[in-house]
């Protein structure tokens, strides 16, 4: 910073509390940009501007000859910025547009959330998990931004990065060797990633946010299971967002149980489309005895609160249970699903390996003209 030899000279004391304040963050609207860090090196360094809301001199942006010299040094009228943010509102042709007023709420907003998120314990944080393709991507709705914009305000992120988990295969979805090598990239990525947290790390809450193949989703749930503390999302159309929305309309997942007694059982879940009974047994053949989850308007973007993922955990565990009595514990459950990205995590999770019948999951596939066995979680 270039010095002026008219301007006062700042206490120590209200310096300190500056940075504290601020968090050693750009105090401008949007900003927040680290002052103690070279962008391109990443040595530590001050690079913080200490600029005045009322100019400290009669020339400066804002000066008023009341307000200017009574608070010249107070901390309430300065503001701990980057040089161009600095640039930006102290530019005197820029007055109107950048008013004390403000720059004020600019300050205080800014304060007001450093204080929030360094006043967060540990049981209001959350590890933020994405998994799917392109992470982080401009284009993709999968990015730790938009998962810390759902989470909030019931919880603040972990840590400030996600945990990511990418789906890495170049292989094309029509082959069983793009399923293996998925779900081994899945469960070596979870181990590393993911596992090692648990019971370790002093924030054992998890947001899970997937945007993926139904049936590594499903996989996902089946490794989070009920053993972890997590919430999932759901990505909305209608808006844009994957924070939870307050519908008033209420979604009731119902089960139709099979009409015939065949020792082939197959599981459709009609979520987010209906899947007619000649595509399953173009799958498995004539004699099967084909169960149903659905609800009264199967569409795409259905899902929009917390309690209608809340019913359908309640009725999928209901189905698990139903269909084991019915057809006895030697069964295989064959699941073919049309459900969003949610009720997809939330079915592995609810999933019980141990009591439960084992499942092999299929995909809808364009090249293969129909559904394609998968994975087999058992």
């Amino acid at each position: 910073m270039t010095k002026n030899a008219n301007r006062p000279s700042i206490p120590q004391k209200v310096k300190t509390n500056l940075w504290r304040s601020s968090g050693g963050r750009c105090q401008f609207n949007n900003c927040n940009t680290p002052l103690w860090l070279h962008k391109a090196t990443m040595d530590q360094m001050n690079k913080s501007y200490i600029a005045h809301i009322y100019a400290f001199s009669e020339g400066g942006a804002r000066y008023d000859k009341v307000m200017s010299p009574l608070l010249e040094k107070e901390f309430s009228n300065l503001m701990l910025v980057c040089d161009e943010c600095h640039r930006t509102f102290d530019d005197k042709s820029r007055e109107e547009e950048y008013t004390a007023d403000r720059l004020i709420a600019m300050k205080r907003a800014h304060e007001e959330r450093i204080e929030l998120l360094t006043g967060i314990a540990p049981d209001m944080r959350s590890h933020v998990l994405l998994f799917g393709a392109r992470i982080g991507q401009n284009a993709s709705p999968l990015n730790f931004h938009s998962a810390t914009q759902a989470i909030l305000p019931n919880y603040y992120p972990s840590m400030p990065r996600p945990l990511e988990i990418g789906m890495q295969s170049a292989l094309e979805d029509h082959t069983e060797s793009y399923w293996l090598a998925e779900e081994e990239n899945l469960i070596a990525r979870f181990k590393s990633e993911v596992e090692y947290l648990k019971g370790k790390h002093e924030t054992q809450h998890f947001s899970i946010f997937g945007l993926a193949p139904q049936p590594m989703l499903i996989k996902l749930g089946s490794l989070l299971s009920d053993l972890y503390d997590a919430e999932v999302y759901q990505l909305h159309r209608e808006p844009t967002t994957w924070k939870w929305l307050n519908h008033e309309h209420d979604v009731e997942h119902q089960i139709v149980p099979a009409t015939t007694d065949h020792k082939v059982v197959a599981l459709k879940f009609e979520l987010s489309a209906t899947i007619t009974d000649d595509r399953i047994k173009n799958s498995l053949g004539e004699e099967c005895s084909i169960w149903s989850i659905t609800h009264s308007n199967p569409n795409n973007d259905y899902l929009k609160s917390r309690l209608h993922l809340q019913d359908f955990r309640r009725i999928a565990r209901k189905a698990f249970n139903q269909i084991k009595a019915h057809h006895g514990e030697d069964t295989i459950i064959h699941v073919f699903p049309a459900m969003p990205a949610s009720t997809a995590i939330e079915l592995g999770r609810v999933w019980m390996p141990k009591a439960d019948l084992p499942m092999i999951i299929y995909d809808q596939n364009r090249m293969k003209g129909g559904f394609i066995k998968t994975l087999k979680i058992k």
